[in-house]
């Protein structure tokens, strides 16, 4: 066949070399759980034989959904979302959806603009990271009544379904634990708090549960850094080298625990012997660290999946939706915190 022809490959013609009607065709690209496997199987090998596009505009026109959900983090440089983007993006293609994936540097006017643009390419929903937006992104959603989730924190306030965890109760569990043993200065390093609503419940939960011991966490305890193991790492440096140090650091997430690990075995210290540290997220590599990070586990794979399902549900305009879901951080003690020392 030449190349003119595979061009010119239609749903029928798709239809014909799989051995199907060309209704099977389509029902296998917008709903592929309603098809056997091995029919699906046969689709694809002539899909892939003739070539075939579907016209995704064309559908679009005539009212077909354009197969696409919106998805827009506010990073892809680290793991903090990979393992959310990898579950949810797998869950909508489950049901014959595609994600259109963008990131705004934890900047919310540009996640506006990104939102718009998302929109104007008739996305069939947008899913958006957190609960902090901009009123213009929540006045567009509303205003567009395009189906939309908020994904990683849970609010029974949430003007729109999200499918999340408690962040507050994460900074709370991690600082308990450092707490409860006997840790009294403490240092916190977290990411600038503006624009990201789940550093600032977690630090919040922080400051609430060592308040119950008496402790605050002193000014030249508190560091600032982006979400970066080699700024984290320096950070470190400058703060072990002030002559009053800390016994414990708290970080806001995995990768500055990360670069706060790498910075003890650097300047030749161990964790938790000289210094306990601990993360939030449990991404994957904290456990196979040497030593083991304690951080508490937010189950990004789960709240992926539970966000794609109900998603598709709001796409499809299924009865009853599913509503929001609730994931809870669950308390992860390993090998870098310990009691502290005299």
């Amino acid at each position: 066949m030449s190349v003119n022809n595979y061009k010119k490959a239609d749903i029928i013609a798709v239809a014909k070399a799989a051995k199907v009607s060309p209704s099977t065709v389509s029902r296998s690209f917008n709903h592929p759980q309603l098809v056997k496997g091995t029919t699906r199987k046969r689709i694809d090998r002539a899909v892939r034989k003739l070539g075939y596009i579907r016209n995704r505009a064309a559908q679009t026109i005539h009212g077909i959904r354009s197969g696409t959900i919106g998805l827009i983090v506010p990073t892809i440089d680290h793991t903090i979302f990979g393992e959310l983007i990898q579950s949810f993006s797998q869950g909508v293609d489950s049901f014959g959806f595609t994600i259109l994936l963008a990131s705004h540097g934890y900047d919310l006017e540009r996640e506006y603009e990104l939102t718009r643009k998302m929109l104007e390419h008739r996305v069939d929903g947008i899913a958006l990271i957190g609960l902090d937006h901009s009123n213009d992104t929540h006045e567009l959603l509303s205003q567009q009544q395009t189906p939309s989730i908020f994904l990683w924190n849970h609010s029974d306030q949430s003007k729109f379904q999200c499918v999340g965890s408690d962040n507050y109760q994460a900074g709370y569990l991690i600082a308990e634990h450092i707490a409860s043993l006997g840790h009294r200065d403490i240092a916190g390093m977290f990411p600038p708090l503006t624009g990201n609503d789940r550093a600032s419940e977690r630090f919040r939960g922080v400051c609430d549960a060592i308040a119950k011991y008496g402790i605050t966490i002193a000014q030249d305890h508190l560091v600032r850094t982006p979400y970066s193991v080699g700024a984290a790492k320096i950070a470190t440096g400058h703060l072990l080298a002030r002559p009053h140090k800390p016994t414990a650091i708290i970080c806001g997430n995995d990768v500055l625990a990360w670069g706060v690990l790498h910075a003890l075995s650097h300047l030749n210290l161990r964790a938790p012997d000289d210094i306990s540290v601990t993360g939030i997220g449990d991404f994957t590599g904290s456990a196979d660290f040497e030593p083991s990070l304690t951080t508490v586990r937010i189950p990004a794979g789960a709240i992926g999946l539970k966000a794609a399902e109900t998603m598709v549900a709001m796409i499809k305009n299924e009865t009853p939706i599913p509503t929001s879901a609730a994931f809870p951080p669950r308390l992860k003690i390993r090998a870098t915190s310990g009691p502290a020392t005299p």
